[in-house]
């Protein structure tokens, strides 16, 4: 009897995250708070496509806080590199949304505009397809936050799920706001819950620290992981091994 496959090693996303300028990581998802790695996002970039990276996640944190925005390094980065590149942070209308996938950006990530205006997402999935449109919901526990992580929204994970499911969503992108930036591992109780409440394509965040929450999100069948800080440090080597 042949044994069973091993399950598929996740997808790593490196990410990116731009602020005022540079490529940092924030502690806990604070704006204040902030490690800066590369003082060009776009040599933070081309660090992780030379080490073979085979999608890249950017977030505009300007965007996400309203406090300015990044479009043009968004661009510049776009343009260099010949790996495919999903952005997130402040795309809160369609019009923002689309001016991004003519850039060149392979998917959009929708965060607070998914909580208040649910009905933008069922208009970019019908547009452009469940290929090019994720959802990413930032929760701290299973309460949804917005606005760059800085308020509460009073939805639930679950309460969401549903309602994205039906409109056709194919990726889910969670994160986990408490351990965000914090490497003290991933919340495994929590990444099996959502996992639980979404069938479909997930990817997740929020505190991974080495190959054992990797071991976790392949034990989970989690497809992927957006990672900063474990790998800007070291405590999770990149690419994998094996």
């Amino acid at each position: 009897m042949t044994a069973p496959a091993p399950p598929a090693a996740p997808l790593i996303l490196p990410c990116v995250d731009i602020q005022q300028g540079r490529a940092v990581r924030l502690y806990a998802g604070d704006p204040d708070r902030e490690t800066v790695y590369f003082d060009s996002p776009l040599l933070a970039a081309r660090h992780w496509a030379s080490l073979g990276a085979g999608f890249l996640h950017l977030v505009d944190l300007d965007a996400a806080t309203g406090r300015g925005e990044n479009r043009a390094l968004i661009a510049q980065i776009v343009r260099d590199l010949d790996v495919p590149v999903e952005v997130g942070g402040g795309i809160r209308d369609r019009e923002s949304a689309e001016a991004l996938l003519l850039l060149g950006v392979q998917r959009i990530v929708i965060g607070t505009a998914a909580i208040q205006h649910p009905e933008l997402v069922a208009e970019l999935l019908t547009a452009h397809g469940p290929e090019r449109v994720v959802v990413s919901l930032d929760a701290r526990g299973l309460e949804i936050a917005t606005h760059g992580w800085a308020q509460g929204s009073g939805v639930m994970v679950a309460e969401l799920t549903a309602e994205l499911a039906v409109r056709g969503l194919e990726t889910l992108i969670f994160t986990d706001v408490r351990r965000d930036g914090t490497l003290r591992g991933l919340d495994a109780e929590l990444m099996a819950e959502v996992r639980r409440l979404w069938i479909n394509t997930l990817i997740v965040g929020g505190g991974v620290r080495d190959l054992q929450d990797i071991a976790l999100l392949s034990e989970l069948g989690i497809q992927g992981a957006i990672v900063g800080r474990a790998i800007y440090e070291g405590t999770l080597p990149y690419p994998l091994p094996g």
